[in-house]
């Protein structure tokens, strides 16, 4: 630890001066302008990698945005990991609510503001500076692939396709993530389970074009007060969904796992309290953890429509739009769930209106067993760094691609995030410990140390 620890100490400025250059790359994976980004962001991250001791790395086209692959191989009897991350990060809108420019990142209050500063930019490159620092060093006991991918952000369309082409390239023992978050600064956790998805966008149409609301209100269906009743009708009051079918084939956990998972610290006035609301809310019958990480929701992620600019204008509008998702436990198939969706929401809309659904994307949930040599290995290495043994959590969210992986690779992922839920992914302001940066670096080298050793037995 003390070498790592000094390795850390010396190289700090340097760490993030490097990281910053990858992060005032505006690698939008979801705005068509920021194409050229994302083949930016995919050269620095070939330059990270071959910097960082890489034998060789590449950048690969695919249908989508490019991905950038990396290798070391030190023995091809030797364990090998392949570490994965995502070089998009989420759109900054809305950008007056920033209190800096989301592409200029700086350092205040001990933290790294700036979007992709955790997600997943900051945490993809503690990886190439632990994978650095094994290299130079001379500890690196295990063969170690990259694979940074382009567009997690949208759900990872192209990359299903590239594993199945490159599947050999790809041949890993485990493939090593953070993406996730921890329970608090000096609660470390493993995320053993994530949450599956489904994503549409509905358009609802009324008359075809705008219209005078004194004029032909009243008299003409509003397509935003249709979609809004539509909406309403998708849960009831105990947070249930009322989607048919949507509850079939999910699988209730046990009292003895949810009572494991009840044991994770958790203060839900101080949750209240970060988040400035009065009251939680979610399905009845579950307390905010168990909401969050092993059972299905519905949210409206975005609607828009009519006049919405400064001051009043009395229009009557023609079309509305929603976007609309849904996070999925354990045995939900996200293609049956988004023809379910579909279905129940064109059968309710009344004849006034046209309504038209559009799935965006999807992906299944996964689940990390315990028992893996390499969740034993991120066990001991977070262990020796927190001074705490690591909490297996289920987290809300989604990484389509990882569910993919084990079906395309046949390989397992361990989640070893460093992320804390004050870091405003996704959203505004969005920021990352300086501490938990560096020791993200602190921890990654033992990880290895340890897999290799547990592979062994």
């Amino acid at each position: 630890m003390q070498e790592i620890n000094n390795y850390v100490e010396i190289h700090k400025q340097r760490f993030l001066d490097e990281l910053f250059e990858l992060i005032r790359i505006p690698s939008i994976s979801s705005l068509p302008e920021h194409k050229p980004d994302m083949h930016k962001a995919a050269g620095k991250w070939k330059e990270i990698l071959l910097a960082a001791g890489a034998d060789k790395a590449e950048v690969f086209e695919t249908g989508g945005n490019p991905v950038t692959y990396g290798e070391k191989i030190i023995d091809p009897q030797a364990p090998t990991v392949m570490v994965y991350a995502h070089m998009d990060v989420m759109p900054v809108d809305p950008v007056d609510l920033w209190e800096t420019d989301p592409f200029e990142p700086v350092v205040k209050d001990g933290k790294i503001w700036a979007r992709g500063a955790d997600d997943d930019k900051g945490q993809g490159f503690m990886h190439a500076k632990a994978f650095e620092y094994l290299v130079k060093s001379g500890k690196l006991n295990c063969n170690v692939k990259f694979l940074i991918e382009g567009e997690e952000e949208v759900g990872s369309p192209s990359l299903p396709d590239f594993c199945r082409k490159h599947k050999k390239m790809l041949q890993a023992d485990v493939i090593l993530v953070s993406d996730t978050s921890m329970i608090a600064p000096d609660v470390p956790s493993v995320t053993t389970g994530l949450r599956g998805l489904a994503y549409w966008q509905v358009e609802v149409t009324g008359p075809n074009k705008d219209l005078h609301s004194g004029i032909f209100g009243g008299a003409v269906a509003n397509p935003i007060n249709v979609l809004a009743k539509m909406i309403a009708q998708a849960t009831d009051d105990d947070g249930r969904i009322l989607i048919p079918g949507f509850y079939d084939d999910v699988v209730e956990v046990s009292r003895q796992e949810r009572n494991m998972m009840a044991k994770a610290p958790f203060s839900l006035e101080e949750y209240k309290k970060s988040l400035g609301v009065k009251e939680v809310f979610g399905e009845k019958g579950y307390t905010t953890n168990e909401r969050t990480g092993i059972r299905p929701t519905f949210d409206v992620c975005g609607i828009w429509g009519g006049y919405t600019g400064e001051g009043a204008k009395t229009v009557l509008p023609s079309v509305a739009y929603a976007k609309i998702s849904t996070r999925l436990v354990p045995n939900q198939d996200h293609n049956k769930i988004a023809k379910l969706f579909v279905r129940y929401f064109e059968g309710i809309a009344p004849k006034s209106v046209k309504v038209k659904v559009e799935y965006l994307h999807g992906g299944p949930s996964y689940v990390c067993p315990i028992d893996l040599p390499a969740y034993k290995a991120a066990e001991k290495a977070y262990t020796e760094v927190y001074g705490k043994t690591p909490v297996p959590v289920r987290s809300g969210g989604s990484i389509p691609i990882i569910a993919a992986f084990e079906e395309i690779l046949g390989i397992k992922s361990v989640l070893m995030g460093f992320g804390l839920g004050s870091d405003a992914i996704h959203s505004p302001n969005e920021n990352y410990p300086l501490e938990q940066f560096y020791n993200g670096i602190r921890t990654i080298p033992l990880f290895y140390r340890y897999f290799a050793e547990e592979m062994k037995k």
